[in-house]
């Protein structure tokens, strides 16, 4: 690919000495600054909560329907 006007414009000032633009960004501009952590037992447990979960006693909240056609003599 070809070089753009711009830099081409900042190449030139470099060469005849000129202060270039990039030296003026701000040091935070090539920063990561968002934070992270890893999850916490409370994060993980939260993220499972409401989710349909196995319960002892089989009330889980699903449900099953199937009917019989009297063609058949299988019900699927």
């Amino acid at each position: 690919m070809g070089k753009s006007r711009a830099k081409k414009i900042r190449e030139k000032m470099q060469r005849e000495g000129k202060r270039s633009p990039e030296l003026s960004r701000s040091p935070f501009a090539f920063t990561d600054m968002r934070t992270r952590k890893t999850k916490t037992k409370k994060d993980m447990l939260y993220r499972t909560k409401h989710k349909n979960q196995l319960s002892k006693d089989g009330r889980d909240g699903s449900f099953y329907f199937g009917y019989k056609n009297s063609q058949y003599k299988f019900m699927y």
